[in-house]
C-alpha cells in the first residue's frame, strides 16, 4: 500500500517559490492499476517522481508498505528503490551501447544476481522480445524499446511499477500493445501499477483514475467498480 499524508512539492522559481503540488492525502491499495490524469502542468510527473523517491516532498510523509521513504537516507532509499520499485520512462532511457539482453541484465547484475543471464532472457520472453535479445536500441522500434524498458523495470520483481507516459512516444497501435502488456503484468504478477497518462484508453483500462489540476486532486474515479 502507498500512503501520502500532507505531501506537497514547492521549488524555487526566480525570486519566488512555485508550488507544483498542493498538500494532499492519498492511498493506493496494493495490486491495483492506477492512472494519474490531468492537463500538462497539473503535477502528474512530479507526483510520480515523489512516489519513486526520485524527489523529496517539501512537506508530508510517503509510506510504502509501512516504510517511510521520506525519512530514509539516500543510500537506504536507493536500496529500497532497487528492490521495491520499477520505473518506466516515456523515452525508454535504454543504454545505447548495450543490447536488449544486456540492458535488462544491468539491474540484475547490480543486485548481485547469480543467474542474471537466464533471468534477463526469461523477462525478454515475457514481454515477447526473445528473438530481439541481441539487438541494440537503435535496431528496435519504439514499441520494442518500451518493452525492453518494462522488462528491465521488472528485473528485480518489484511489487510496484511506476510508468510516466508509457505510451506517449508511441503510435496508437504500438501504444495499445504496451497497454496490454502493463495490464497483463498487473494481472499475472499482482504488481501495483501506477501510471501517468494523457491516453484516455489507458486510463479506462485502470482500476482507478486520479485526476489532478493545478497541483490538486480534483477527482478519484473507480473505473471498474466491480473490482473495488
Amino acid at each position: 500500500m502507498i500512503e501520502l499524508h500532507g505531501v506537497s512539492r514547492t521549488v524555487p522559481s526566480g525570486d519566488t517559490m512555485l508550488t507544483i503540488l498542493q498538500p494532499m492525502d492519498l492511498r493506493i491499495d496494493s495490486g491495483r492499476v492506477i492512472a494519474i490524469t490531468g492537463p500538462s502542468g497539473s503535477g502528474k510527473s512530479t507526483l510520480l517522481g515523489l512516489l519513486a523517491g526520485l524527489d523529496a516532498p517539501s512537506t508530508g510523509q510517503i509510506l510504502i508498505d509501512g516504510s517511510d521513504i521520506t525519512a530514509m537516507s539516500e543510500d537506504a532509499l536507493a536500496r529500497f528503490r532497487g528492490t521495491r520499485i520499477g520505473f518506466v520512462f516515456q523515452f525508454f532511457h535504454l543504454l545505447p551501447s548495450l543490447t536488449a539482453l544486456e540492458n535488462v541484465r544491468v539491474p540484475l547484475e547490480i543486485a548481485g544476481a547469480s543467474d542474471a543471464g537466464p533471468r534477463a532472457d526469461a523477462l525478454l520472453n515475457e514481454v515477447g522480445l526473445a528473438p530481439r535479445r541481441h539487438h541494440y536500441p537503435s535496431q528496435l522500434s519504439g514499441g520494442e524499446q518500451q518493452r525492453v524498458a518494462i522488462a528491465r523495470a521488472l528485473a528485480n520483481n518489484p511489487p510496484i511499477l511506476l510508468a510516466d507516459e508509457p505510451t506517449g512516444n508511441l503510435d496508437s497501435g504500438t501504444g495499445h500493445q504496451v497497454i496490454d502488456l502493463l495490464i497483463d503484468v498487473n494481472r499475472r504478477r499482482g504488481t501495483t501499477v501506477v501510471l501517468v497518462t494523457h491516453d484516455a484508453e489507458l486510463a479506462q483500462r485502470a482500476d482507478r483514475t486520479i485526476a489532478l489540476r493545478d497541483g490538486r486532486i480534483v477527482g478519484v474515479t473507480d473505473v471498474h467498480a466491480s473490482t473495488t
